[in-house]
């Protein structure tokens, strides 16, 4: 199973539009926005948990990022609610439930193996956030490592961002409000992928929250 894999392609997915995916798991279901392989192998998704379900224990060979969505999303290392920011490296293992259900967006096999940091942040904490390159924006700095940089931006209503170049290509998941640039709309829930190269001016009307990944594209264009 190969899904956008073609990096050098523009692609735009509003995920709330797509239909679930059932899998394996009872009570589990997903979105996939781009895979490269059935079961395993690199997969950018987002996955809902029904309440009381779980996932078998696994362990994570290409390690894995998720953002809680909605619900509360459980392991053995914790709780984590809306807003919560994890990265469990390669080699990691872990049994993911739920009590009340959730969503979360969540990468596989998208790290490098040398990167070990287990990640854990609220952005919904004060800590850490600041102000971003133009007046209206505030950044909540992820993780970062080499070229690979991830944030978690708010918009003010009416912000416009300058038109600017993405060397190593940007996602973009518009968590909250809506995003604009040249080229269309994107509100809550979508998902855009842009290339390395690739060039927008974007803005917000109405204000929004943006979960960014940048920097990390350009060395898979020969995937």
């Amino acid at each position: 199973m190969r899904i956008n894999m073609d990096f050098s392609q523009r692609v735009v997915i509003e995920t709330d539009a797509q239909d679930w995916v059932e899998t394996r798991a009872n009570g589990v279901r997903r979105r996939m926005l781009d895979r490269d392989g059935a079961e395993s192998g690199r997969a950018t998704t987002v996955v809902s948990f029904a309440a009381e379900s779980y996932f078998p224990g696994h362990g994570h060979d290409g390690g894995e990022e998720f953002l809680v969505l909605e619900g509360i999303f459980s392991d053995e290392s914790g709780d984590y609610g809306p807003g919560m920011y994890v990265r469990n490296p390669v080699g990691s293992a872990h049994v993911p439930h739920t009590k009340e259900g959730c969503i979360i967006f969540v990468k596989l096999w998208q790290m490098d193996a040398a990167d070990q940091d287990f990640v854990r942040i609220d952005t919904n904490l004060d800590e850490g956030w600041q102000a971003g390159a133009v007046d209206g924006l505030s950044v909540r700095p992820l993780h970062q490592y080499g070229d690979e940089r991830v944030s978690l931006v708010r918009w003010r209503a009416g912000v416009h961002y300058p038109a600017h170049d993405h060397p190593g290509g940007e996602e973009v998941l518009v968590v909250a409000g809506s995003l604009q640039d040249e080229n269309g709309s994107y509100p809550k829930g979508t998902w855009l992928r842009l290339p390395p190269g690739s060039e927008h001016a974007p803005f917000s009307t109405t204000g929004c929250t943006l979960f960014v990944k940048s920097g990390h594209l350009s060395g898979e264009l020969g995937a």
